[in-house]
């Protein structure tokens, strides 16, 4: 298993009448979560489109709320993988307050997909090789 961690505070815009972060809003959360992930293996989704000519749709979202995120809170993203990808990669979600209390979790299961053909393709090579040392 792998995790990295990286932190965001709650804007203004991002919230609803009640100052809590609006539901909608957590998949974006849950992208700087991934991103940030792969960006501390070295590889960014830039590289991975233009270098290696493969991209990464989401297939799939789970979502739970636990306790509400608020305004101008600083909400600390874990992400964790907790298998090496195959066909397909899930990425585990756990966002966390300043007081560590757990407010969301969920999970998102992207596929791999040829730039230029759009079909589907095997984890590559230059993704496995990175997180294999940690499994």
């Amino acid at each position: 298993m792998i995790s990295h961690k990286t932190s965001l505070r709650v804007r203004y815009g991002e919230t609803d009448q009640m100052g809590y972060l609006y539901y909608g809003n957590y998949a974006q959360y849950y992208e700087v979560g991934r991103v940030e992930f792969l960006r501390s293996l070295g590889l960014t989704y830039d590289k991975m489109e233009t270098e290696h000519e493969v991209m990464m749709p989401v297939v799939n979202m789970e979502c739970r709320f636990i306790r509400p995120a608020l305004y101008d809170n600083l909400i600390t993203i874990e992400t964790s993988l907790r298998k090496l990808p195959d066909q397909s990669i899930t990425f585990h979600m756990e966002l966390k307050n300043e007081e560590g209390n757990v407010v969301n979790g969920g999970r998102v299961k992207l596929c791999f997909v040829h730039a230029r053909t759009k079909k589907r393709i095997p984890a590559p090579k230059v993704l496995l090789d990175l997180l294999a040392p940690h499994f």
